[in-house]
């Protein structure tokens, strides 16, 4: 991605900061923190999250992080006192205030055409669903401005007709005032659904407006009432309402198909969504409080399948990153979690997914793969299925069919926050092909993406290094070594257990060379 505001220019494929022409140089942890900051303007990055993030959670004293602040202040021409750009919230991390940030895409990826965007050369209509906006004071009510256009996004994506952008890119763009040009630029659709919610008392309003991004146009508008506890009923009369304003020739009742069942208590569908936000922040204390809403959700509501899976989510992060100890229990409650949503609603992609992605942490990503078909044939634009089938398929030894899916993946959410790992896979399908020097380019994307952990730069490692660049091996090297000193090429295997032998050799020999025990 690339930032723009005022003069300055955020390259993160380059690892730049650019004041009009001139590069201006900072350590690469500024520019990590720069960009973390700038890339969540919309909210406070805690120092918790800074630090798992920058730092992968090792320690490091108040002084190291505030010194790194203060650069950061400078390379902007910022200081403390004025904090033009980076805001301090006291005792509880940043925030950047700057304002009018362009993000736009790069033209090329590691010197390979961008495989994004794609929709309108399948000949089916393309569309995001951005935030809506709240209005007023909503109280405990707040998260319904996500929740809402998250469940359009799940209910539209069951719908084979339809290509719409995944929420983990539509939901970059928040603001007041969306331009709704520059959105279909960026996610390369034709139609935009924005919308406002206003919650006074008990009733809430939802105000939702279809557009067209190429001329900037409003196609259709229209206003949902009732009270909050019908929420359910007013977001189905706008899946049906988005569905006819796109003028295809579909049953009202298919409308009602695409929807997903919701539970009873409106409290565990606040708690589901409330959790989904700090689940995909990917690191350690949010991943707990993620934790700790989908418990929340699934006790209120014993039958809320996508809580249960969501819940799965939350176990697989603390086994796959090793957020905690006891690595056995966080393995076996993630599978527990996943068979009961299944359980519970066997034809929700979510719970597929979470079924399937189970077998990674038990080191058999092969015995997944039905669950991760189920997932995308329920829900063909659900770019996370898509993704995960792509990634088993390259770690069972299918490389080659995987490329597709990744390409695939990367259409439907060109802005996710798990862009780092697409590309790594895509890293992978190089070295399975025999592309030495493309598999080097993929990685190396990876591990300078946003939110790349310290096994991506494992892989940057590895690729560089059977490429034959040494200068890039030993760089990535010392980022990992640095970052995680007792990583081990254990610990990477367990993460992605290779059936591949020759490839798998070849990354092990590459790692212990590099200094992995």
């Amino acid at each position: 991605m690339i930032y723009r505001f005022d003069e300055f220019t955020i390259d993160e494929e380059k690892v730049e900061l650019r004041r009009g022409g001139d590069v201006v140089p900072v350590e690469p942890q500024v520019f990590a923190l720069l960009a973390l900051l700038v890339a969540n303007r919309d909210r406070m990055v805690s120092k918790t999250e800074i630090i798992e993030k920058i730092w992968d959670g090792r320690f490091i004293s108040d002084a190291a992080l505030s010194s790194r602040i203060k650069s950061a202040r400078q390379a902007l021409g910022d200081n403390g006192r004025d904090q033009r750009w980076i805001k301090t919230i006291h005792g509880k991390g940043f925030r950047f205030v700057g304002e009018g940030v362009v993000e736009g895409g790069n033209a090329q990826v590691a010197g390979h055409e961008a495989q994004a965007p794609a929709p309108a050369q399948q000949g089916r209509p393309s569309i995001a669903v951005l935030p809506f906006r709240l209005v007023g004071a909503a109280g405990a009510y707040a998260g319904v401005a996500d929740a809402l256009p998250h469940e359009l996004i799940s209910a539209l994506s069951r719908l084979r007709w339809l290509f719409i952008i995944a929420r983990g890119s539509s939901f970059r763009f928040r603001g007041a005032e969306p331009d709704i040009q520059d959105v279909g630029n960026m996610l390369g659709v034709r139609y935009v659904v924005s919308g406002v919610v206003e919650i006074v008392g008990d009733r809430i309003t939802v105000t939702v407006e279809l557009a067209d991004a190429k001329s900037d146009s409003v196609l259709w508008g229209d206003s949902f009432g009732g009270r909050v506890e019908d929420v359910h009923e007013i977001r189905s009369r706008i899946v049906a309402s988005v569905i006819a304003a796109l003028e295809v020739h579909i049953p009202q009742n298919e409308a009602r198909e695409a929807s997903i069942s919701a539970p009873e208590n409106l409290d565990a569908w606040a708690a589901y969504h409330l959790g989904l936000q700090h689940l995909y922040r990917f690191n350690k204390n949010d991943n707990e409080i993620a934790a700790s809403m989908f418990d929340r959700a699934v006790s209120r509501e014993p039958d809320f399948a996508r809580a249960h899976a969501a819940l799965s989510s939350a176990h697989f992060q603390n086994a796959f990153l090793h957020y905690k100890d006891d690595l056995a229990a966080e393995k076996i409650a993630a599978r527990r979690a996943a068979e009961k949503a299944v359980a519970l609603d066997p034809l929700d992609p979510f719970a597929n997914f979470s079924m399937g992605r189970v077998s990674w942490i038990e080191q058999d990503p092969a015995a997944g793969i039905n669950w991760l078909d189920r997932a995308v044939t329920l829900s063909p634009n659900y770019a996370q299925g898509v993704y995960a089938h792509a990634w088993a398929d390259t770690i069972s030894g299918r490389g080659e069919g995987s490329v597709e899916g990744i390409d695939l993946a990367l259409a439907l959410s060109p802005l996710d926050p798990f862009r780092y790992a697409m590309l790594g896979v895509r890293a992978f399908t190089c070295a399975l092909a025999g592309d030495e020097t493309g598999a080097a380019r993929w990685a190396n994307d990876a591990a300078r993406s946003p939110g790349a952990h310290v096994l991506i730069a494992a892989i940057a490692v590895a690729m560089n290094d059977i490429a034959g660049d040494d200068r890039l091996a030993a760089y990535w090297a010392e980022n990992a070594h640095t970052r995680f000193p007792g990583l081990t090429r254990a610990d990477f295997f367990n993460a992605f257990p290779f059936a591949d032998g020759g490839l798998r050799q070849r990354i092990d020999v590459a790692l212990s060379k590099r200094g992995f025990s």
